[in-house]
């Protein structure tokens, strides 16, 4: 379900968290990635999104508990939401899943994930070497689907039900 997070630093930053992968990133990183020139309350500033962050991914939640969809570990965040409820994680998952499979579970499975893929990945967020370095590698994975789902149907002899898709990836 879409949740509202607020401002473009806060997206930012619950894009890094999810870019991380579930690995724990220290608040230094987060303070780099977010800002070129750092202002001396960016460690703050990342602490007091992270509350944030948290109050909206867990309304729910009492305060004071244990966050399980921000996780703080050592001097650091990960996120806690299972990869089966982020988008880029269920894609990047389904395309690993289907890697050696029958044409017709490789077809049948990318075209349910290429469904779900929508525009650029983090098309909301402002350039930076985080953010260009993941869109890169979630295009490159969206291109790599597309190439095994097309070779599946191929495979299938269903040639000619790629044509209009190859048509919209012409244009």
């Amino acid at each position: 379900r879409p949740v509202a997070v607020g401002s473009l630093r806060r997206r930012e930053l619950l894009g890094r968290l999810v870019a991380a992968g579930g690995r724990a990133l220290p608040l230094q990183v987060l303070v780099d990635d977010l800002w070129e020139d750092p202002p001396p309350t960016a460690a703050g500033t990342v602490r007091t999104f992270v509350a944030e962050l948290r109050r909206a991914l867990e309304p729910g939640r009492a305060p004071r508990t244990r966050s399980h969809a921000i996780e703080t570990v050592g001097t650091g965040y990960a996120l806690g939401i299972p990869r089966a409820h982020v988008d880029a994680h269920r894609f990047e998952d389904a395309l690993r899943a289907v890697r050696d499979q029958p044409s017709g579970q490789v077809a049948g499975v990318l075209s349910e994930a290429l469904s779900w893929w929508r525009g650029e990945p983090y098309a909301d967020l402002e350039s930076s070497a985080w953010v260009n370095a993941e869109r890169a590698r979630l295009s490159e994975l969206h291109r790599q689907a597309v190439e095994l789902r097309s070779r599946a149907v191929l495979d299938l002899g269903r040639g000619a039900s790629l044509v209009p898709e190859l048509e919209a990836l012409a244009t």
